[in-house]
């Protein structure tokens, strides 16, 4: 099947899905019986995490009359109805699963390790792996920074107040002292860097992150790399940590960039159903539902189930543990 066959299907079945809304008022929670609402807090709409949470709610949604969903198992359980939300992010989407203000989300490996080993996340479990992300330095084209050493004296954004720390660990791997950490204050940091507000600033992201290559490809950014001693204290501290290399020729005119990266997770709530959970993960990995779920976003491509329950950042919900089982990858 092609991706642009696939991606009209999911087209197809996201417009029968906000039919059926219309049709029944909108109601998609538990004012109705057999509906079951169930969010996916994403990140923003220019990102990766939304374009892939659109696709996953529209190939495991099963509202009554879609009859892709007769088939069993390429959809999730019935009556299941799952939207995409957009959000601040990572550490925004925990605050809100761990709270039950949300039914899921996605969120960087690293950022869930570090809520559960402060005791910040008693409630989180871990529904599958996703995609590899990448820790970008991104820095302004003009600027003198060729590597993390020379961001001595330099304007730099760290990220937003939950997920600095990281940047600051960087910071701390390579010894690098000095750095003008500039504060969160609302915007972008693509933009922050377009207006010579800041010179540089890190994200950990899926690849390509379309607002990167946009700068890239305007020549008004470019990539450092994180590499060398510096990258093996760093991923000696941060266990969900790994090298990683960003392919040449991902971002316009760069050539491969060295880095450390992570992977995005989707996780849940603990009180959860285990029926829910368990058919919403077997339905992701329907290879049904695969090229579909490919055509949402290149990172996809790495949605595998082979990877799907490894080294998990907190512990695995029952349902999706009960599911991997069957499927040979948990044991």
């Amino acid at each position: 099947m092609s991706e642009r066959l696939a991606a009209l299907i999911a087209l197809i079945g996201f417009a029968a899905l906000v039919l059926w809304a219309l049709v029944t008022g909108g109601k998609l929670g538990g004012d109705e019986p057999g509906h079951i609402a169930f969010q996916i807090a994403t990140g923003s709409t220019d990102g990766v995490y939304f374009p892939v949470g659109q696709a996953m709610a529209g190939l495991i949604s099963h509202p009554p009359g879609v009859g892709r969903c007769d088939t069993a198992t390429i959809c999730g359980p019935a009556g299941v109805i799952l939207s995409a939300r957009t959000s601040q992010g990572s550490a925004d989407n925990l605050r809100s699963v761990n709270s039950g203000t949300v039914d899921s989300g996605f969120a960087d490996g690293d950022l869930i390790a570090a809520a559960v080993a402060r005791r910040r996340a008693a409630h989180l479990r871990v529904i599958a792996a996703l995609f590899t992300e990448g820790l970008h330095l991104v820095v302004a084209a003009k600027s003198s920074i060729q590597s993390v050493d020379d961001l001595r004296g330099k304007r730099v954004y760290l990220g937003p107040a939950d997920a600095g720390g990281r940047g600051r660990a960087v910071l701390n791997a390579f010894a690098v002292e000095g750095v003008r950490v500039i504060a969160p204050d609302g915007t972008a940091p693509e933009q922050m860097l377009q207006a010579g507000k800041i010179d540089a600033y890190f994200a950990m992201v899926g690849v390509p992150f379309e607002t990167i290559r946009t700068l890239t490809a305007k020549h008004l950014a470019r990539l450092v790399p994180i590499d060398g001693e510096g990258r093996d204290r760093l991923v000696a501290q941060i266990p969900q940590l790994a090298p990683a290399r960003i392919a040449a020729g991902t971002y316009p005119g760069i050539g491969a960039v060295e880095t450390v990266g992570t992977h995005a997770y989707w996780v849940t709530r603990d009180s959860e159903p285990d029926a829910v959970i368990y058919g919403v993960t077997r339905a992701l990995f329907n290879p049904a539902n695969r090229p579909t779920l490919e055509a949402s976003h290149p990172s996809a491509h790495d949605i595998v189930l082979s990877m799907a329950a490894v080294n998990p950042p907190a512990p695995l919900h029952r349902g999706a543990a009960r599911y991997y089982r069957e499927a040979g990858v948990l044991h």
